[in-house]
């Protein structure tokens, strides 16, 4: 009988490719999404081990309004912080490996080199707080099989997100003032549902040291330079989209200037990091078309 992976959050954007990823696998999963599995709530979470016996959790299941985060940062941590503890508590009872999707926002996001796994942390935001509450709480009580895989800059056909809205924003705006003070990796959903799957796989098969791993694109550019290739690949020009800084943008959360983040960990698994991000939007661009243009 295969092991049966269980994937929180399924209804939002990387939880289905994971499922995608893991249905082209020939893999047994259960889709839960937020209405099917309150992962904050240990009665809801422990049904939900007895009905299926998971043998790993890919928690996809997030706060990920990182603005209103700030005025309800409790409600936030309930999500991203209680509820990846009710999951790793359920996997340590059950014997079971989870796999916690984290975010380049534990990070002070004022470095000038790529931040190592081992890096010292230091959230400025409210969401990067109830973040690093779900890491600690998935790697205190899960030393041995708790794994937190922290990512940034995310995109995918499958929810809203930067690409899409530039897409669109493209075809109503003769220009585009875009923030080019801030650095990150932009990152395929499909590219880091392939890499979790391959970490669920190596963990089960005893290959992969448990602890923290980078799951972000190769290389590194701005949110203008991002939106530059957008429009190159779009097959507009790319001189309509003009550089301006963060203070054009203010928000209630502050965003990291500098969200790069390293990949040595990957070769402990024995597991390649994720590709360039030039080649991956290239490779999913006609699908991120399709799906904003209908």
């Amino acid at each position: 009988m295969s092991p049966v992976w269980l994937v929180t959050g399924a209804g939002g954007m990387l939880g289905r490719d994971v499922l995608a990823k893991l249905a082209a696998e020939g893999v047994d999963a259960v889709a839960a999404d937020r209405a099917a599995l309150d992962v904050a709530d240990p009665a809801a979470v422990a049904a939900a081990f007895a009905e299926h016996r998971p043998a790993v959790v890919v928690n996809c299941a997030a706060w990920t309004a990182v603005d209103d985060a700030e005025s309800q940062e409790e409600a936030a941590l309930r999500v991203n912080g209680t509820g990846p503890a009710v999951l790793a508590e359920a996997c340590r009872e059950n014997g079971a490996v989870l796999l916690q999707v984290s975010t380049d926002y534990v990070f002070a996001g004022d470095a000038d080199k790529p931040y190592a796994e081992d890096e010292a942390t230091a959230p400025r935001s409210a969401y990067g707080r109830t973040k690093l509450a779900g890491e600690r709480a998935v790697l205190e009580t899960l030393p041995e099989t708790g794994y937190v895989v922290r990512t940034a800059w995310l995109y995918g056909a499958g929810g809203g997100n930067f690409v899409r809205t530039m897409i669109k924003l493209e075809g109503i705006k003769e220009t585009l003032d875009v923030v080019d003070d801030q650095r990150g990796q932009p990152t395929w959903t499909v590219d880091l549902a392939d890499r979790l799957v391959a970490l669920g796989r190596a963990a089960l098969a005893g290959d992969a040291p448990a602890g923290v791993y980078h799951g972000t694109s190769g290389g590194e550019t701005t949110w203008f330079g991002f939106t530059r290739e957008i429009f190159r690949l779009l097959g507009a020009d790319p001189e309509r989209v003009r550089p301006t800084t963060s203070e054009a943008f203010v928000r209630p959360a502050p965003r990291p200037a500098y969200s790069v983040l390293g990949h040595d960990r990957w070769a402990a698994a024995g597991i390649a990091p994720l590709r360039d991000w030039h080649e991956a939007l290239t490779e999913a661009f006609d699908a991120l078309v399709a799906a904003e243009r209908g």
